[in-house]
């Protein structure tokens, strides 16, 4: 089975809500300080004498060794793993240095207010732009990554990408540049909870309420799919719930044009996405990966809502991802889970997390057709007549990579009609010869 690389979820976006970082605010948790900042503790750790030069050099190209395999880590971090620091003595310093991060960060144009969270590839700021008076946020690359053009590459494409979208169910990009080796984009700034704020608190959704807000994120993923855009990462943490009531997905970090074949060979093999909501084919790490991939991730999204459990749980994102693409391991039906739910949703969510993707949506228009229908309290018009497929569905499917047993191609179609028209008219001459033959026997016995 291919390597997860996505196990840990990607950066937050514009959409984190200021809230889910209160308990963490620059400073106290030793990550997140600027390029400035990071010089200004290097700087107060070397004059206070508690380590030499080299034992911070030493320390700063081990976090540069590492952070392609874990950018989670800041210098103050390695510095405290290699003992170079005592844990009290970071905090100390950070106490000192970590409220000018805020401050000395700058970019033109827009004033830094405060920092909203941080992501595996980047910090998240709250700031004002000044020439229109917006409140706005900003993503920022890692220090720790922008010294690895691959990354600053990434980064770079997610502002591109993000920049083709406009819609009202989107966080929509706004600006991008670099300013002092700092790469950074501005996105509208979101306030709200994401449904995983409300999952965690042991929220099960609403039948409706559920289906209003996957029908707002299909709406999303419809504005991509018409611009060659896959997600690949839909998931309850990237669906923002707005104070206001609007629903917008957020983080494209994990995004890809289907039509840029050099970029999806370059992940062949590669299991892109989060362990519980990524559909079998990103799994498997397949390079024809489309919109049907996201409809899944979404179906699963929809399955946590209204259940309060995921669709395939595990100990390990490994068993997990098993599972997603083991033929064995057995949907649940979402009804059978919540017997509140109508059996139209759980035909629905079926048939978006079908292991076989051909017994998928093809699209997100016929995926919203039957979002709708439920929602007027009718039965699914396109899952529902998909009788066959469902069939399929009971018995875990059969996978993209192994062979369809019960499949029959347009040819052999042709050659069982062809037979059975045959039989028929076979079956039709012999029926009008053996009436002809009574009509003769019987016109024979009343001329005698």
């Amino acid at each position: 089975m291919a390597t997860s690389v996505e196990s840990n979820p990607p950066a937050k976006d514009a959409s984190t809500p200021p809230a889910k970082e209160a308990s963490n605010p620059p400073g106290k948790d030793g990550r997140g300080l600027s390029g400035v900042a990071e010089l200004n503790l290097e700087k107060s750790v070397i004059r206070r004498g508690l380590a030499t030069a080299q034992e911070v050099e030493a320390c700063k190209a081990l976090r540069a060794k590492l952070a392609a395999k874990d950018s989670s880590r800041s210098l103050i971090d390695i510095m405290v793993e290699a003992r170079v620091l005592t844990k009290s003595q970071s905090i100390r310093l950070l106490r000192e240095v970590g409220n000018e991060s805020v401050k000395k960060f700058a970019i033109p144009g827009y004033e830094i207010i405060e920092r909203l969270g941080k992501g595996s590839m980047g910090l998240v700021f709250k700031a004002k732009q000044t020439s229109v008076d917006r409140i706005v946020a900003v993503k920022v690359l890692l220090d720790s990554l922008a010294q690895n053009k691959e990354f600053i590459k990434r980064f770079q494409r997610e502002a591109k990408i993000a920049a083709k979208l406009q819609h009202n169910n989107i966080v929509n990009a706004i600006d991008a540049g670099e300013v002092e080796g700092h790469h950074y984009f501005v996105m509208e700034y979101v306030e709200g909870a994401t449904i995983k704020d409300e999952l965690d608190k042991n929220k099960v959704f609403d039948e409706k309420v559920a289906l209003k807000i996957v029908l707002a994120v299909a709406e999303a993923m419809k504005h991509a799919h018409e611009r060659g855009l896959i997600h690949r990462d839909i998931k309850p943490e990237n669906v923002i719930l707005t104070k206001d009531g609007q629903v917008k997905l957020a983080d494209l970090g994990l995004a890809r044009l289907t039509a840029d074949e050099k970029w999806a060979m370059s992940e062949a093999g590669m299991a892109i996405g989060t362990p519980y909501y990524i559909s079998p084919e990103q799994v498997r790490g397949q390079v024809d990966v489309d919109i049907r991939a996201d409809i899944y991730s979404l179906g699963a999204t929809l399955y946590h809502m209204v259940t309060g459990r995921v669709p395939y749980p595990g100990e390990t994102p490994q068993e997990v991802m098993r599972k997603h693409v083991d033929k064995n391991a057995h949907l649940v039906p979402p009804d059978h889970v919540n017997t509140r739910l109508s059996s139209g949703l759980g035909v629905v969510v079926e048939t978006m997390m079908s292991k076989n993707r051909d017994n998928r949506y093809r699209n997100p228009d016929d995926m919203i057709l039957d979002l709708k229908c439920l929602l007027q309290g009718e039965s699914p018009m396109i899952a529902g007549g998909k009788a066959d497929s469902l069939a399929g569905l009971a018995e875990g499917d059969v996978s993209d990579d192994e062979p369809h047993a019960s499949a029959v191609t347009e040819a052999e179609r042709v050659e069982m009609a062809a037979y059975v028209n045959s039989r028929n008219t076979i079956i039709a001459a012999l029926a009008a010869f053996l009436g002809l033959s009574v009509l003769t026997n019987l016109l024979v016995l009343l001329s005698r």
